[in-house]
């Protein structure tokens, strides 16, 4: 079964199951499902129901659903669908890493896997989307970080940004500002309960907790104790 045979409210369930956990995150809850779409736990209850028909998760009394393995090719070929529109949209087209998201929840669903194989090729097959998500490849498979290290939780040493949650807009735009941006390097000096003070490329910054914890890094030289 592809993307393409099942609806679109199927897509994105499958889709926002997987992607709950692609940085070290809990399973998505049915109840967690309603308030991610909007909707009340029966309309949720209703569509999971669907997706065991068809074989796409395995549903458990009282436990988060779980991708069977269609069910992950589908997730995947949607997060693949999403993420390389987000790609396309910021390098060909002008926008910025904060407008791209709800654009690309639209497009995603009207786009062929024919569409997108050839946009990845347009754009030299990138390995990640403007976030620093890795983008999955056409046969399925993703790079994992099941274990990554929040800028909210580092501590004082040298690091580079591996990815920016794009949950929020007005956080990408902030952090923006401040040169938070994959692949950049920074050192981090100091962190209290409300703020992490930050060296990037000489600039002494002090980020809010709550912009921190969008901030995924990955370490480049040791930390300090």
């Amino acid at each position: 079964m592809r993307a393409g045979e099942v609806s679109e409210v199927s897509q994105d369930y499958l889709k926002a199951i997987w992607s709950a956990q692609e940085w070290g995150g809990d399973p998505m809850t049915a109840t967690e499902l309603a308030k991610r779409f909007g909707t009340t736990k029966a309309n949720v209850t209703e569509v999971l129901k669907r997706l065991d028909e068809l074989d796409l998760i395995t549903r458990v009394p009282y436990r988060p659903p779980v991708l069977t393995e269609q069910g992950k090719t589908i997730a995947l070929s949607m997060v693949r669908r999403h993420r390389l529109i987000e790609t396309f949209l910021v390098e060909s087209l002008g926008y910025g890493w904060d407008e791209v998201h709800d654009e690309a929840e639209i497009l995603e669903h009207a786009a062929s896997d024919r569409l997108i194989d050839r946009i990845d090729a347009f754009l030299g097959r990138p390995n990640a989307d403007p976030h620093g998500d890795p983008i999955p490849q056409a046969d399925g498979s993703v790079d994992s970080f099941a274990s990554p290290l929040l800028l909210a939780e580092a501590a004082p040493g040298t690091y580079a940004v591996l990815r920016v949650s794009d949950a929020d807009p007005q956080v990408l735009g902030r952090l923006a500002e401040v040169g938070v941006l994959p692949e950049a390097a920074l050192d981090v000096i100091d962190s209290t309960d409300d703020e992490v003070t930050v060296d990037i490329e000489g600039q002494r910054e002090t980020i809010p907790l709550a912009l921190a914890v969008a901030v995924y890094l990955r370490t480049t030289v040791t930390t300090s104790d």
